[in-house]
């Protein structure tokens, strides 16, 4: 059994304490959380602590906060040599404390609370500074996922500015086109079947071969006609720059 600490209590930390609970081969020892009633549903209370010095042995650390505390929560850590790894897509792995092993330990998802996830098909990037603490954070990957793969730190910058393009700049597209719907009383449920469809496509064609529209086709009339009916500049600004874009990709 391995034994896991986790600090943190925002989304992926509750994420995770969900999945390692369903494991077999993992053992939640203790979960570090300065708000202990958001984790208190999750797992028995005398497994939660709001104090570093009070952290439990474990196999590995897994410190899931945000960015910027990465760092912070780290030097904090009261032990040395331990194995200790973040969750984010973008912070270094030498922003973790050098005094302990450090490794990374990535799942390339969107979360939201009390939303379930399977994290079966969930992507775990991992990176470590040597190869026994690889084969740890491997086990402890394939525990809850079909899929966790060797990663280095470009290559995990790169999946987390791609994962924000097809992620977060694509919900802003259907924010958007839910506002357009609601100022012209139209129900945004009929765009979802044209959503789904588009999402279909492509798991079999590349983003480039799925692309059609009036900016792939140059329909300029219809362009037009589209940004004179947008009444908000903010909107007409993202509806010019990604048809321009759009055009540039298919010279």
């Amino acid at each position: 059994m391995i034994k896991i600490v986790i600090i943190g209590s925002g989304n992926v930390a509750q994420h995770l304490i969900n999945a390692f609970s369903k494991s077999d081969e993992i053992e939640i020892t203790q979960v570090f959380s300065r708000r202990k009633e958001s984790v208190v549903p999750l797992l028995d209370s005398s497994k939660i602590t709001d104090n570093f010095n009070d952290l439990a042995e474990a196999d590995l650390y897994i410190i899931a906060v945000s960015d910027d505390a990465i760092k912070t929560v780290s030097s904090q850590l009261p032990f040395e040599n331990r194995l200790v790894v973040h969750t984010s897509g973008s912070v270094p792995l030498d922003s973790l404390d050098k005094k302990n092993r450090r490794g990374i330990f990535y799942p390339l998802q969107t979360f939201t609370k009390n939303v379930e996830v399977d994290f079966r098909p969930i992507p775990i990037c991992l990176e470590s500074e040597n190869e026994s603490d690889f084969d740890l954070l491997e086990k402890v990957a394939q525990s809850i996922s079909n899929n966790a793969f060797k990663s280095d730190e470009k290559q995990r910058k790169a999946l987390h500015i791609s994962a924000v393009f097809v992620n977060n700049f694509v919900n802003l597209m259907y924010q958007i086109g839910n506002e357009i719907c609601e100022e012209n009383k139209v129900p945004f449920e009929i765009l979802k079947p044209l959503i789904l469809e588009t999402v279909n496509k492509v798991m079999t064609l590349s983003p480039k071969e799925a692309q059609t529209g009036p900016a792939k086709r140059n329909d300029k009339q219809t362009i037009e006609a589209h940004l004179d009916f947008l009444s908000n500049e903010n909107h007409a600004t993202i509806y010019k720059i990604l048809t321009q874009s759009i055009q540039n990709n298919g010279k």
